[in-house]
């Protein structure tokens, strides 16, 4: 394998991570939205709705790109799950416990988002790149509103 065969599959494997833990997120996502409980059941069932609404449309955005430069994106709950790297929330989680929870995994998709475009950037695969940038916006901007509910 050469040097540029080398670093496209380091970007391959990088977004397939990323594909996993955005999975394993909406399913987080999904969990909080239909338990959350209490005086900010309203506030939080939509705005948990509106994320992983966003979420499933990129994470196939994301999963069609492994396949627009060659590789095979990762499928499977059980493979997802084991990929992400992302703990579950018990289904009784107060709405703060999930707020929290929810913010550590938007973080972690953080992580792997910026290892996506580092890869991307070194590989000089500008449209990978690219998508990661909007990505990090998206994800920056669910960490600073659930940082705010928790304020």
């Amino acid at each position: 394998m050469n040097q540029e065969d080398k670093m496209n599959q380091e970007v391959i494997d990088a977004l397939r991570q990323t594909v996993a833990s955005t999975y394993a997120l909406i399913g987080q996502l999904h969990l909080c939205h239909w338990n959350v409980r209490g005086t900010s059941f309203f506030t939080l069932h939509d705005a948990f709705q509106v994320q992983y609404t966003e979420l499933f449309t990129a994470v196939d955005e994301i999963a069609e790109r492994i396949r627009a430069i060659g590789g095979l994106a990762p499928g499977g709950l059980g493979t997802l799950a084991q990929m992400a790297g992302i703990k579950e929330i018990a289904e009784d989680a107060t709405a703060e416990q999930m707020v929290k929870h929810l913010l550590e995994a938007h973080q972690k998709v953080l992580s792997d988002v910026a290892i996506v475009r580092e890869k991307a950037g070194k590989a000089k695969d500008l449209a990978t790149e690219d998508m990661m940038i909007g990505r990090k916006q998206v994800h920056q901007k669910a960490v600073w509103m659930l940082t705010s509910y928790l304020d």
